[in-house]
């Protein structure tokens, strides 16, 4: 059949699978051009089929020789329904890497499930265990598999209403948002959902189970992002969340002294994801920052902040470095002084008028469709694909 985007309220709702195979294989090359890293040997990626979690086992893989092992949340296509992304990317790159050698597995199901981790676990038993845990999920609902409720987060502000500027980045229209304080149930959810809790329950399985082996590490995804949008991330409730993230890796780092590893939490840059077009103030933020940071030649995508981090954080051959709170940081090219002051003063002075000189927004749409399956170079989209 011929696919075509099909978005609803700013989120695409299918995919295209040749599309999709191009930018996978993008990022296999950058890495085999950027040349191989001495990193870890079996990795596991708990969310490794889009986004950073795919570029974390992209460059595990390519970058280091390492054998991987995925958790996915993802479907097969069925009927006229496409696949979902992340089961493109990951049968995609599946055969990428057999053909060049590599060992890879997937287990595909509900991360957050008991059932699920017992999959896993009995597949690590077989394959041997592993020297990183990647946990890299970006679920919206959890179920808690000792109490059996359904948790779901909420992106809200703290304490105070918030209202702020935005863009439609699939229209350029501009438009003032609001949003309600959260409720301390609200709150509570998303610390369930996004915070440190399931991270927790993998270590603490991977330890009673021995498959961590001597020296291995663990670290977790998470942002931080300038004062344009911390009312409604780092002060809000999924800044509760990431807190909680960030307490977990300091108990999991103690935890993980019995193998001589440690677990850390790695603050990443702001990138065009599935979800970011709904989430308050971040488009406008994030259309500015992009342009600002390509003029600067310092703006990023995952598979390149991935192999900053392996290469020049945790496998350099000493201790990894920190901030005062032990948190790794990938996003200092974003947060440096220079391009948070330019995008601060094009934050306020952008319109209708200069959207287009002042921001990269049709990159940014483009992106989005990209990562999706859709507006890659060289697809004919116009062609019968089976789904």
């Amino acid at each position: 059949m011929v696919i075509k985007p099909m978005i609803r309220s700013n989120i695409c709702m299918n995919a295209h699978p040749v599309g999709l195979a191009r930018e996978v294989r993008k990022q296999i090359d950058y890495v085999k051009e950027r040349g191989s890293i001495p990193g870890p040997t079996r990795v596991l990626v708990i969310g490794g089929s889009a986004g950073y979690g795919l570029a974390s086992r992209i460059v595990a893989a390519w970058g280091c020789g390492a054998a991987t092992v995925n958790v996915a949340y993802e479907k097969p296509a069925s009927g006229t329904r496409t696949a979902t992304v992340g089961w493109y990317n990951t049968e995609y790159l599946e055969d990428q890497a057999r053909a060049d050698g590599l060992d890879v597995s997937t287990v595909y199901g509900d991360a957050f499930s008991d059932e699920v981790k017992d999959q896993t676990i009995s597949l690590l038993r077989e394959t041997g265990g592993v020297d990183l845990v990647v946990y890299s999920l970006a679920a919206p609902v959890r179920t808690d598999p000792r109490t059996g409720e359904t948790y779901r987060s909420a992106l809200k502000p703290v304490g105070e209403p918030f209202t702020a500027r935005t863009i439609d980045t699939m229209t350029g229209e501009f438009r003032t948002v609001s949003a309600e304080p959260a409720t301390e149930e609200e709150i509570h959810s998303t610390v369930k959902v996004m915070g440190g809790e399931d991270w927790e329950l993998w270590i603490d399985r991977l330890l009673e189970e021995e498959l961590l082996l001597p020296g291995a590490m663990s670290v977790a995804y998470s942002y931080i992002g300038p004062e344009l949008v911390k009312r409604v991330y780092r002060e809000g409730s999924i800044g509760k969340a990431k807190e909680h993230l960030e307490a977990t890796a300091k108990e999991l780092s103690r935890r993980l002294e019995s193998v001589g590893g440690a677990a850390y939490v790695s603050v990443n840059k702001a990138v065009v994801t599935r979800a970011s077009s709904v989430i308050p103030v971040v488009p406008l933020y994030g259309v500015i920052l992009f342009r600002v940071m390509k003029e600067k030649g310092l703006h990023e995508g995952p598979i390149e902040q991935v192999y900053r981090l392996f290469a020049d954080r945790l496998y350099t051959g000493g201790s990894v470095p920190v901030d005062e709170e032990g948190r790794i940081r990938i996003d200092d090219w974003e947060m440096r002084d220079d391009v948070q002051q330019r995008v601060s003063e094009l934050f306020e002075t952008v319109d209708d008028s200069n959207l287009r000189e002042f921001t990269d927004i049709d990159e940014y749409h483009r992106e989005f469709l990209r990562i999706h399956g859709f507006g890659v170079e060289g697809v004919d989209y116009d062609a019968d694909v089976e789904p």
